[in-house]
């Protein structure tokens, strides 16, 4: 009834919906990495365009549905890793490998950053030939790049059984994000990071923390501060409990370093300690805190500094309200308050939305 070319036209939707179907039915690919702390190699890759899902869980090791506490022992032989499904179509294995390498210490034998152990060491876990070929081209190429006076260490190993963590550490990035960010900076990774790549990486740090915060000089201290705010925060001194500026201080905002006006804590964390001092169960940007070993008054404690001003905050103490269990105890004399009406007007606009809910 047809001659060739109409046969050929009446067949050719036929032909378009099979190559659409055959699009659509895509299989993804499976890639695996160990980068010490799962919690801190999820959100990474997660924000890649083309990474359907990441996981957190337990590979390389001989027992089957192995526990975190069981692996925390080092004994299983299990490394806490991610295990991330993705389209090849958008994002290639070679783009992940980049991504990782810029998420871990590859020169580190003994684990990553402040987590050591056999759970916490760096590997590739390649699933056929090809991944395999990869991941050896990619670490040789980093290995000669001159980037690391040491040489690289992270495995390549074949791909054995993945076993899913425990719900509680699936996405910890958003369940949550505070204990996050500073396990991130804290253990090390973040500055290191940093360090290494530069500004060809974006890590988990605060959009404030390259502000141009700084120490000022002697001169420049005696002029700006009060005697007290001198004192305190340049002598370490402390003011009188329930007699100073915002102990009882119940208004929305945040406070911020007296000196350089690095942003420290927001009133959402704040509480009444009945201490007659500021109290907070944690930091409103970890980065901007440092926490110093203290042996004075014949006892040790952990003083709380500000990282670029230096400043003396006051202490942390771990008898806190959860969800954090501390408290940061800070002087007055050390903080500046900053109301929500007016954090746009002086540059902290992007914790407005901290008052939103």
């Amino acid at each position: 009834m047809f001659g060739k070319t109409s046969k050929f036209l009446f067949m050719l939707p036929v032909l378009m919906l099979t190559q659409i179907d055959s699009h659509a039915q895509t299989k993804f690919d499976k890639a695996t990495f160990a980068g010490g702390c799962f919690w801190c190699m999820e959100h990474p890759f997660e924000k890649l365009e083309g990474v359907i899902d990441v996981i957190s869980g337990y590979t390389g090791g001989l027992k089957d549905n192995p526990t975190y506490e069981e692996i925390s022992t080092g004994q299983t032989g299990h490394l806490e890793a991610v295990q991330i499904t993705f389209d090849p179509f958008k994002i290639t294995y070679s783009e992940l490998l980049e991504a990782f390498w810029k998420q871990i210490d590859p020169t580190d034998p003994d684990g990553q950053f402040v987590d050591k152990g056999t759970q916490y060491k760096s590997a590739i876990f390649y699933h056929n030939q090809e991944q395999k070929a990869l991941a050896e081209k990619s670490k040789a190429k980093l290995d000669k790049s001159g980037k690391y006076n040491e040489p690289i260490v992270t495995n390549i190993i074949k791909a054995s059984k993945f076993f899913k963590a425990e719900d509680y550490h699936q996405d910890y990035h958003k369940k949550n994000p505070i204990r996050y960010k500073q396990y991130r900076y804290s253990s090390g990774r973040d500055p290191y990071l940093k360090k290494i790549w530069g500004d060809n990486i974006k890590t988990e740090e605060s959009k404030n923390f390259n502000k141009n915060y700084k120490k000022l000089s002697e001169k420049e201290l005696k002029e700006k501060l009060t005697p007290l705010q001198y004192k305190v925060t340049q002598k370490d001194d402390t003011e009188r409990a329930f007699n100073n500026e915002y102990w009882n201080n119940k208004k929305q905002g945040i406070y911020v370093d007296i000196v350089s006006g690095e942003p420290l804590f927001s009133s959402a964390d704040k509480y009444d300690s009945k201490t007659g001092w500021p109290s907070f169960t944690k930091p409103l940007e970890p980065e901007n805190i440092v926490e110093v070993e203290d042996r004075s008054f014949f006892a040790i404690r952990t003083e709380v500094r500000s990282k670029h001003a230096d400043s003396h905050l006051g202490h942390v103490f771990s008898d806190g309200l959860e969800p954090t269990g501390l408290r940061y105890c800070i002087n007055s004399a050390s903080l500046r308050f900053i109301p929500k009406e007016n954090l746009k007007k002086e540059g902290y606009g992007e914790y407005i939305k901290i008052f939103e809910k």
